[in-house]
């Protein structure tokens, strides 16, 4: 239901929002477009490219948002320590989890910076699509993407004159998926943002580089891994192959959908190493391997490395798993509500400032539904403007996804 307090709300927010970040936009014309475009993307809009963007500010043509994408005179990546610093103070906890992911843009064509044919776990299969490696922060309060890189197969960064024609600097050499996550991992560690937890699938988790990277820099890690790897000598699900029944237990990695999400448990506690696990000769650290298998098909069974206090128990690294399915939320809520993946960009810069408004956009929802969790809002958030500036109309804005729920909802909203 709608009453002036929760539109003042909203404004109030949106506004204090746009003048945490107003200073990175040297000029007054440039952060009024900067204001149109974020509040295009959150609203209602059908589809969210440059023409029905520009329509629904009220500008005569998309000219005026290319320039702000592509050769306006800003930083993204300030913009990105600011909405690291905005999703900190609206969600952050102490046991915070960083959840690294990546995310498939199909495209058309071959200009557009990093696109080929590739396996888009979006798609499911491999299309012509660019990628992009994401990380999301996580806690009871909530969930918000917070960093991003775009990934550069070797048939761009080997063509440097394709690279120049997408505007990618010539600095930016071939990083792998692993090595990009690197990246987003040690920004968000020096951060402000209160970290407890680092998880990722298999594709980041079999990676050693990665997993000392995390072991030397502080929190804790829960990370899927291949069946085919090797812990200390053995393959891991040989290691479990061996586990009798009794050792397999019923838990929860977290609530989905239709309720909790239940699998059969198994863990196992490896052997520590010392230059990592201890403070002088006091163990502090333990290592585990974990197995689910699920219980209607116990064939089907994943595999995970696990870092963790010594205090920590199973149920807690279980419940870290569950942390991972965050960025498929996150990334369904702001392609869908906040139109991550409209973007009508080809160039190298274009896609990353495109994209931290899309996602400045979704972290402001995130924040606006912790909030009315917190107050015991209620399930559907009244929108905080009209349909378009000249035209006022009553209503609450609903997912245009059948697939998610209400904006402030069951899914958007649910404590972890």
């Amino acid at each position: 239901m709608i009453d002036e307090h929760a539109d003042v709300t909203w404004e109030r927010e949106l506004d204090g929002l746009f003048l945490r970040i107003g200073h990175r936009f040297g000029r007054a014309d440039l952060r009024r477009r900067m204001r149109d475009y974020v509040r295009g993307l959150l609203a209602p809009v059908s589809r969210k490219n440059g023409w029905q963007l520009a329509e629904f500010a009220g500008h005569r043509t998309p000219d005026g948002f290319q320039r702000l994408l592509n050769g306006a005179n800003w930083d993204a990546d300030d913009v990105r320590d600011d909405l690291r610093a905005y999703v900190a103070e609206h969600l952050g906890e102490d046991g915070g989890v960083l959840v690294v992911d990546d995310t498939g843009f199909v495209k058309k064509g071959t200009a557009s910076a990093g696109v080929q044919r590739q396996y888009s776990g979006t798609a499911g299969r491999t299309e012509n699509c660019q990628i992009g490696v994401f990380a999301a922060y996580a806690t009871t309060r909530g969930r918000a993407l917070v960093d991003r890189e775009l990934y550069l197969p070797k048939s761009w960064t080997d063509d440097r004159e394709r690279c120049r024609a997408a505007k990618v600097p010539d600095d930016r050499g071939f990083a792998t998926k692993g090595e990009l996550a690197k990246r987003l991992i040690l920004r968000a560690l020096a951060s402000g943002l209160p970290l407890a937890w680092v998880t990722a699938d298999a594709a980041y988790g079999q990676g050693g580089r990665l997993r000392r990277l995390i072991e030397q820099s502080g929190p804790g890690y829960v990370l899927a891994v291949p069946k085919s790897q090797q812990v200390f000598g053995p393959r891991i699900d040989y290691l479990f192959a061996q586990v009798p029944d009794e050792a397999w237990e019923t838990l929860s990695c977290g609530d989905g959908a239709k309720g909790p999400k239940h699998y059969h448990w198994a863990a196992l506690e490896l052997r520590t190493v010392v230059d990592f696990d201890y403070q002088g000769e006091t163990p502090v650290r333990r290592r585990w391997a974990l197995a689910r298998r699920s219980i209607s098909k116990p064939a089907e069974i994943a595999y995970f490395l696990a870092y963790a206090p010594r205090e920590t128990t199973v149920a807690d690294l279980v419940r870290i798993t569950g942390m991972r399915w965050q960025t498929e939320e996150c990334f369904q809520a702001a392609k869908n509500e906040c139109g991550l993946d409209q973007y009508e960009v080809r160039r190298y810069t274009g896609w990353y400032r495109h994209t931290i408004l899309a996602m400045l956009a979704h972290a402001y929802l995130a924040a606006m539904a912790a909030d009315a969790a917190a107050k015991g809002g209620a399930e559907t958030l009244p929108a905080p403007w009209p349909r378009s500036p000249w035209q006022k109309s009553a209503g609450s804005w609903h997912s245009t996804s059948a697939r998610t729920t209400k904006l402030a909802g069951r899914r958007f909203a649910r404590t972890l």
